[in-house]
């Protein structure tokens, strides 16, 4: 089956009743599929822009950074790094979501959008050989890509303790009650129905089990042009909620003790560092106001009674 072809605009054109309908969630989904494959294919969201895989310059993340500059950025630590993969890190993160988890040896992982498996590998070491991490995403290429990253794994770590399966986010290949701890970074935002994820995560979740999401949220609405621009969407920004609607999707899921913590410094650094994307987003801002104004990256930790 062929993908349909990635439309970029930035304009009022796309704001148009007949533009908003031609983007059904299964085209978004597949519009985000083929951007993602084109990077699982480059090799890192740099290399693909490089290559000319991502139309109009900036999409899919930073090409500023290098994976290892980003990483470090955002606090995975130089241990976690240098026992991963080189190529499970494709500079797609916005956060540290194994670092809020308090991951336990033993415990059984699930990462939804795990791409070429860069927190899969980080998490297998901390729930051990008793534990187990499963990583779900809807890319074939990502899908071939972290498998093919399982034999450095074992051989660096010595475990075998890490798994990978074909899936959307919004219907997890995941029995019932069977995963102590679900994990996410930077792909929330991307799904067109986040309620349903709620419910998924929810559903997955075993009493008392727990969720450790870092994400884009919305401080307040972006404009138009932005919000429409599907380059934006597939670079994790004009597919984010509001910090608020977020709370109210994981309540109505029925997690508790739901804890929301901005965290700034990723929106900041990616202005800083004058990333294509970001720099695309300054231009349909009103004047005065800048990125950090309207996006954050989030940290979510909630949990199921």
């Amino acid at each position: 089956m062929s993908n349909p072809p990635t439309r970029s605009c930035c304009g009022p054109e796309c704001c148009t009743p007949q533009a908003q309908a031609a983007d059904t969630g299964h085209d978004l989904l597949e519009k985000i599929r083929e951007g993602y494959a084109q990077i699982a294919r480059s090799g890192s969201w740099s290399a693909a822009q490089s290559k000319g895989g991502c139309s109009g310059g900036g999409c899919c993340g930073p090409a500023t950074l290098s994976p290892e500059q980003l990483a470090a950025a955002i606090g995975y630590t130089d241990r976690e790094l240098a026992a991963t993969p080189d190529s499970a890190n494709m500079g797609l993160s916005c956060g540290n979501p194994t670092a809020i988890a308090s991951l336990r040896p033993g415990e059984v992982v699930l990462d939804l959008g795990a791409g070429g498996g860069f927190d899969c590998f980080v998490a297998g070491p901390k729930v051990g050989a008793t534990g187990r991490v499963i990583g779900v995403d809807m890319t074939p290429d990502m899908i071939t890509k972290a498998r093919g990253n399982l034999s450095s794994y074992t051989e660096q770590s010595g475990l075998t303790n890490v798994e990978f399966r074909l899936g959307e986010i919004e219907h997890l290949p995941v029995a019932d009650a069977s995963v102590d701890v679900v994990i996410s970074n930077c792909v929330l935002n991307l799904s067109p129905n986040k309620p349903q994820v709620w419910r998924e995560i929810a559903r997955v979740l075993k009493p008392g089990g727990r969720a450790a999401i870092s994400d884009l949220a919305l401080l307040r609405p972006l404009p138009p042009s932005v919000a429409a621009d599907v380059e934006a969407l597939v670079g994790c920004v004009a597919g984010a909620v509001l910090v608020e609607e977020t709370r109210a999707q994981a309540q109505a899921a029925g997690l508790t003790q739901i804890q929301l913590t901005p965290k700034p410094e990723y929106i900041k650094a990616m202005t800083n560092w004058q990333d294509p994307l970001y720099v695309k987003i300054i231009a349909s801002l009103p004047a005065g106001t800048q990125p950090s104004d309207f996006v954050t990256s989030l940290d979510v930790v909630a949990r199921k009674p």
